[in-house]
């Protein structure tokens, strides 16, 4: 029986998930690119460079990355479109960490960075010409709520783009699910030094929806139409949804 990916949280305390969800990412901010590197042998350089090369075709002028964390998506689509960005993120560590980033490869012009809350976006209806997020929608505390604000400030017949994680299926399963349950917790927790936060990761990615169901959420969510790309034998997926 799949779990409610809104009952699944980094800590086992009587605050909210998205509290939760901030204290989590403020901890592992300093290794969090290291991890993020070194647990997905760098594939994830590709999986967000294949996002960026199917936004592209909008030709978007200005874009809102969310959960954008320390900014590698944003910076993927300002490199790769040209386009001003926002990347908008809950926990002001990784937002910290981005800022630097960004100012050492000059970009500070093109990508600003701000703290706030996917599900309570500060900008007005329409705003901008694509919206991505990179590995942030499973940790939203309230689902439909979160996806609804992202269609939200998209203009109409412009598209929002998620990549995140799903599961791989077939012979391979197996192994990589030994990865991802035993190997991939235990580095994280050695090199982060949190004991929770890389338990958390195949735990979400366990109950989150992927393909067809998040398809399908997409469409309920009041996006015209959602088209879905796997990458790495279905390690992660890409979803576009149009307004």
């Amino acid at each position: 029986m799949t779990k409610d990916i809104t009952k699944i949280t980094p800590y086992n305390s009587e605050a909210t998930k998205k509290s939760q969800v901030e204290d989590m990412f403020d901890n592992i901010a300093p290794k969090y690119d290291l991890l993020n590197h070194v647990l997905s042998m760098k594939i994830d350089v590709l999986w967000r460079n294949t996002l960026v090369n199917w936004m592209k075709k909008d030709s978007p002028q200005e874009v809102l990355d969310v959960a954008t964390g320390t900014g590698d998506l944003a910076i993927a689509v300002e490199k790769g479109t040209g386009s001003k960005v926002i990347g908008l993120d809950l926990s002001q560590q990784m937002l910290n960490v981005g800022v630097i980033k960004i100012k050492k490869l000059k970009l500070d012009g093109k990508i600003s960075m701000q703290k706030g809350d996917a599900e309570n976006l500060p900008f007005e209806d329409n705003r901008f010409d694509a919206v991505s997020v990179a590995f942030g929608v499973r940790n939203f505390e309230n689902l439909t709520k979160g996806l609804a604000e992202l269609r939200r400030v998209v203009k109409d017949n412009k598209s929002v783009y998620i990549l995140e994680f799903s599961k791989v299926e077939g012979f391979m399963a197996p192994f990589y699910m030994f990865y991802f349950k035993n190997i991939l917790p235990a580095i994280g927790r050695l090199v982060s030094k949190d004991n929770r936060a890389y338990t958390y990761l195949p735990d979400s990615v366990n109950a989150f929806p992927f393909g067809e169901k998040m398809r399908q959420i997409l469409l309920d969510t009041g996006f015209k139409k959602v088209e879905y790309k796997k990458l790495s034998l279905g390690i992660a997926t890409i979803y576009k949804a149009t307004k």
